[in-house]
């Protein structure tokens, strides 16, 4: 029971830093190598972690091959716009100027109730608003409205926003976020005395953030604020 323990803990830690190696894309957003290859490294170490006859070794190697395949693959998707094509496939336009492609759907094996289901997922509940749909190498589907049909933006109006720049969390579960702070040029004094506006101390908030225009944003963890 111990040794069936202590492998499936070294080999979740192994998969877990192989996942990580291979970079930060969601499952959806996998080309297809990459999904084969997380499936087949899931399944390699399935076998050693259930089985404690066989070596330990036995599935960390192949496992540590598909890495290295990985890599390789990935290297040459950088270097080579041809083998990116074979390897990766290209996107394929399911609707070109507000009309839909049928050659390209039956291509893609799609459906028109499936294409239909994955314009609701990007918030266009009629056919008729989009001008293009894109099928992308990862599965999504990227959507163009029709001019008339598009959301609004500043520049429609010829306004220009102030810059906002991005937030930075400065206390999280109570825990100062130290980098942050060096990153906005503040001390920890400086946090104390912004935290006290909200009648707190630092351990006691749940998080604090501060935007780019300067705007802290404070809540107390449940326990504080009973």
């Amino acid at each position: 029971m111990l040794t069936t323990f202590i492998r499936t803990i070294i080999l979740y830690i192994l998969v877990l830093v192989i996942m990580r190696l291979m970079g930060k894309r969601e499952i959806g957003q996998l080309q297809p190598f990459e999904l084969a290859i997380a499936i087949m490294i899931a399944d390699l170490a399935s076998v050693p972690m259930a089985n404690i006859g066989i070596p330990l070794f036995s599935g960390i190697i192949p496992i540590l091959a598909l890495l290295g395949m990985h890599l390789i693959i990935s290297n040459i998707n950088l270097k080579s716009m041809n083998m990116r094509k074979i390897i990766c496939g290209k996107p394929s336009i399911l609707i070109y100027r507000g009309k839909i492609d049928e050659k390209v759907l039956k291509k893609e094996k799609f459906t028109i109730n499936e294409l239909q289901e994955r314009l609701r997922g990007n918030n266009v509940f009629h056919l008729g608003d989009v001008e293009y749909a894109i099928l992308e190498t990862s599965g999504q589907i990227t959507v163009i409205q029709k001019p008339d049909k598009r959301t609004t933006i500043p520049a429609d109006f010829q306004i220009m926003p102030e810059y906002e720049g991005i937030p930075y969390d400065l206390i999280v579960d109570g825990k100062i976020m130290h980098e942050n702070l060096k990153a906005i040029g503040k001390d920890e004094k400086w946090l104390e005395k912004a935290v006290k506006k909200f009648k707190i101390r630092p351990e006691q908030a749940l998080i604090v953030t501060l935007d780019g225009k300067g705007q802290i944003f404070c809540q107390a963890k449940e326990e504080n604020s009973k």
